[in-house]
């Protein structure tokens, strides 16, 4: 690892700093970075005297970039589910699937069979596929245990990941994820007796960022969220929740109701919806891989966000069912080809409103005083970050001001 204070030269930059340039962009620029933070960045002709003691390093006319953030994963997790996505692919109904035990039911009986190594182990390979392509940060959920040993396993595994690997790590209690079998035909029982306590036991270990939940025809109710979300506010946590997927059932509504950091996936998200997130400052999470997957038709409502001002971020959903994606490259041009998302809101997405979608207000952006988190790329214009199929122009990750 390199020294974390040096100037950064022979570059361009994009700040993604709110400015009337598109990207933030500074041609011909230079970055100092002190003790691990952006000490100063703008065009190198105007480089203050009193950074010219630090070593300098030419980056060969490269763009800088912040370093990446997903913000919503499901990266650790026992087993996986190529069997069941054959099975489809030849014909099976999800019901034959399920009965076969497949969808989440054999997720949660792979992790739960899983010890914390076992778990950091198998998602230690999908956690470097990410930082291959400039990622800093990792949002990381629970929610395949459904019981309260599983769920804090998990967790833990989650935190491990950042003594692993250089990577920042928040962490989600999803406890509220879906009915295990065992709670079959009574969802109120089981946030009772198990999510709730094991939300409580989470939050007393030190295990918990954030609480997120699943509101769904298949999953849960807004009353049943709404439950958890209040021992959410009573611990001091704040929420974010898996709303409008598949329907309607007023979920974002709901989490803006608490002041959510985000709401995700959101594809059936009316203008009301939109609107209430507007007024709380809840950013919408779009997630084209699991809309790719899935096949959904639905769109998210780009148009009706933009309109109403709500930002927009981007992540891959990593999970072994519903989008098993491990790039945020791909996001990106997913969320351009499939709901028309321009390359500067698409990187945006993956950066200064992913760092907003997890209250992270020290990266996304490259500014002074916030941390050296930076992507340094082989291309010449950001677009191109969007734009390619299939092929990484990572030249380097800062992490820290390390590399």
């Amino acid at each position: 690892m390199t020294d974390n204070s040096q100037i950064l030269t022979d570059l361009s930059v994009a700040t993604l700093a709110v400015s009337d340039t598109p990207y933030g962009l500074i041609e011909d620029a230079a970055i100092a970075i002190t003790d691990g933070m952006i000490a100063w960045v703008g065009p190198k002709a105007k480089l203050p005297q009193d950074h010219a003691a630090l070593a300098q390093t030419s980056l060969g006319g490269r763009l800088v970039t912040p370093g990446l953030i997903d913000c919503h994963t499901h990266i650790v997790h026992g087993g996986d589910r190529a069997v069941e996505f054959e099975m489809r692919l030849n014909g099976a109904s999800y019901e034959e699937v399920a009965r076969a035990g497949g969808g989440i039911v054999s997720t949660v009986k792979a992790t739960r069979a899983a010890s914390e190594e076992a778990l950091i182990a198998s998602a230690l390979p999908r956690v470097d596929a990410i930082l291959a392509e400039g990622a800093c940060v990792l949002e990381i959920k629970s929610g395949y245990g459904l019981d309260l040993e599983t769920e804090l396993r998990m967790l833990r595994a989650a935190r491990a990941i950042a003594r692993h690997r250089p990577v920042r790590v928040t962490t989600s209690f999803l406890g509220a994820h879906a009915v295990p079998a065992e709670f079959s035909g009574d969802a109120d029982a089981y946030i009772d007796d198990i999510c709730i306590p094991a939300l409580r036991a989470a939050h007393a270990e030190g295990l918990v960022d954030a609480v997120d939940g699943f509101c769904e025809g298949i999953a849960f109710q807004p009353a049943q969220i709404a439950r958890v979300f209040d021992v959410a506010a009573e611990l001091g946590l704040p929420v974010k929740l898996h709303a409008e997927q598949l329907s309607n059932l007023g979920g974002a509504k709901l989490a803006a109701s608490y002041g959510a950091m985000s709401a995700d996936h959101i594809e059936y998200l009316d203008e009301d919806g939109v609107a209430a997130m507007a007024e709380a400052g809840t950013v919408g999470v779009v997630l084209p891989g699991a809309f790719y997957t899935l096949r959904e038709t639905q769109m998210p409502p780009i148009a009706a966000l933009r309109k109403h001002g709500v930002p927009m971020a981007l992540a891959t959903d990593c999970n072994p069912g519903s989008s098993p994606m491990t790039s945020l490259l791909l996001t990106m041009n997913m969320a351009c080809t499939l709901f028309r998302m321009t390359p500067e809101e698409a990187l945006a997405g993956v950066t200064r409103h992913a760092a907003a979608a997890l209250r992270l207000d020290d990266c996304g952006r490259i500014a002074p005083g916030l941390r050296a988190d930076l992507a340094v790329w082989d291309v010449a214009h950001p677009a191109e970050l969007a734009y390619r199929i299939g092929y990484n122009p990572l030249h380097s990750r800062i992490f820290g001001g390390k590399s």
